[in-house]
C-alpha cells in the first residue's frame, strides 16, 4: 500500500517533521510505502478561482504552472494519505490550506466525483500538530474533517475516514506512538 504523507511546516526539525516521521514509520513497519511531500518545499500557487470562479479547475485540472499538478497526480497512485499541519491561529498552515483549496476546486465538484475524483473512497489520517500552547488543535481538526468530507465524495455515510490527531508539546510522547500506530493500520486495512 502506498501512502502519501503531506506536511505543511517550515520547520523541518519541530513537532509537525516529528509527526511526519512517526507516520512514515508506521507505514513502513505495515510494509507499506511512504510517500513524503513536504508542501513547503515546494512552489504552490494560490488559488486564483479562474473564470469567476468556473475555470478549468472544475474539469480537474489548474491552469497555473507550479508544483502543484506533480502532487494533484501523484495523489492518484497513493492509497491513502496522512496530511500533518502545524497549526496556526487555530487552523491548518498557509501552505497546506493553499495546497487544498486548489485540490478542492479540481476534485470535488459533482462532475469530478461522479467519475471518480483521485482521492475518492481512500482513507485518510488528520493530525494537527500544536507547537505552542496546544489551543486550537480542536478547530483544525474539525476544519481539516469538513475539507475530506467535502473532497471525498460528500457521501458522509461511506467514505473511508480513518483517524484525526491532535498532538500538543504536552502529549507528543504518547502521541507520536498513536501516530504510528494509525498508519500501521491503515497500511494493514485494520
Amino acid at each position: 500500500m502506498r501512502i502519501m504523507v503531506i506536511t505543511g511546516s517550515p520547520n523541518t526539525e519541530g513537532l509537525t517533521e516529528s509527526c511526519a516521521t512517526a507516520a512514515k514509520k508506521g507505514i513502513e513497519k505495515g510494509n507499506g510505502e511512504a510517500i513524503m511531500v513536504r508542501l513547503n518545499d515546494l512552489n504552490i500557487l494560490k488559488c486564483e478561482a479562474c473564470d469567476q470562479g468556473w475555470g478549468i479547475c472544475l474539469g480537474g485540472t489548474c491552469k497555473l504552472e507550479d508544483d502543484f499538478e506533480k502532487v494533484h497526480e501523484a495523489m492518484d497512485e497513493a492509497d491513502g494519505y496522512v496530511v500533518v499541519t502545524p497549526v496556526y491561529f487555530g487552523d491548518m498552515s498557509e501552505s497546506v490550506k493553499t495546497f487544498f483549496d486548489r485540490l478542492r476546486r479540481c476534485e470535488a465538484n459533482k462532475s469530478i466525483r461522479e467519475k471518480g475524483n483521485k482521492i475518492q473512497n481512500k482513507p485518510f489520517i488528520c493530525v494537527a500538530a500544536a507547537g505552542g500552547s496546544g489551543n486550537g488543535t480542536l478547530s483544525c481538526l474539525a476544519n481539516m474533517e469538513r475539507l475530506f468530507l467535502h473532497l471525498n465524495k460528500m457521501d458522509y455515510t461511506n467514505m473511508p475516514r480513518f483517524d484525526y490527531i491532535g498532538v500538543t508539546q504536552t502529549n507528543k510522547s504518547y502521541m507520536l506512538d498513536s501516530i504510528e500506530a494509525s498508519a500501521f493500520n491503515m497500511v494493514k486495512g485494520e
